[in-house]
């Protein structure tokens, strides 16, 4: 039989792993105080996805992207963090189109058959949210890095003209990235609700929203900031699937 599994692996950067430790702590120790079972310490060994149908996930983020085409059916939604993106609604995430530094062209629409990296296919901030904005494109075609802070490293160094970078990612690029003051922000997509806060099929969501939200309030100001954590917001699978 599955051990409860929990995992946060979408901004779990090596330089804030000390503040999502501390915050999965606070989300642990509110979810056993509701009576739910959960492990001790996040599931780091195995491909992210990996966690997501797992039937013993008692705690997962995925990405609203394999939400909404895969997973709906198949996992409980909890809500989504809000992390406190200028311009979005709280919940709600967007990307940051990045170019070159100095790259003289203004606007997306200048990018417009560029040379563009991503992150994923299954990535609504790295490949929908570039789409979007550029029209369609052919994933052969582009650099595929997997992850966002590679795709801020191809742009930086000419192996990409513009990429899609998840607001929160180029928030933590931002503090953490060297490659960062390479490139610029070139436009900014709409915003769509955040990455899906998870548990396994048939659970009642409540006690889980419930946990999420009174862990990000009793948490340490220093990694709760450190992580960019404002609140959490409860949503519904129509408020995923009706965005596309």
């Amino acid at each position: 039989m599955t051990g409860p599994v929990a995992a946060l692996p979408m901004y779990d950067w090596p330089e804030v792993r000390g503040a999502t430790d501390a915050f999965w702590a606070a989300l642990r120790d509110a979810l056993r105080g509701r009576g739910i079972a959960a492990p001790d310490a996040l599931s780091r060994d195995r491909p992210y996805g990996a966690a997501w149908t797992d039937p013993g996930l008692v705690l997962g983020q995925t990405c609203s992207l394999p939400y909404r085409t895969r997973l709906h059916g198949a996992v409980t939604l909890i809500g989504a963090i809000d992390f406190a993106l200028a311009g979005c609604p709280p919940g709600f995430y967007r990307s940051a189109l990045v170019a070159a530094a100095d790259d003289p062209r203004e606007g997306v629409g200048a990018y417009l058959g560029a040379r563009f990296a991503f992150n994923a296919t299954d990535s609504q901030s790295g490949w929908g949210a570039l789409t979007e904005a550029l029209g369609p494109l052919d994933p052969a075609q582009g650099l595929e890095t997997g992850a966002h802070r590679a795709s801020i490293a191809a742009v930086a160094e000419g192996r990409a003209e513009i990429a899609a970078i998840d607001a929160v990612s180029w928030r933590l690029a931002e503090a953490w990235e060297p490659a960062a003051v390479r490139v610029r922000v070139v436009g900014l997509t709409r915003p769509t609700p955040g990455l899906p806060l998870i548990t396994a099929a048939g659970r009642d969501p409540a006690p889980f929203a419930a946990a999420v939200e009174a862990a990000i309030a009793a948490l340490d100001p220093v990694p709760r900031a450190a992580l960019g954590l404002r609140g959490f917001v409860p949503l519904v699978p129509e408020d995923y699937l009706h965005t596309a």
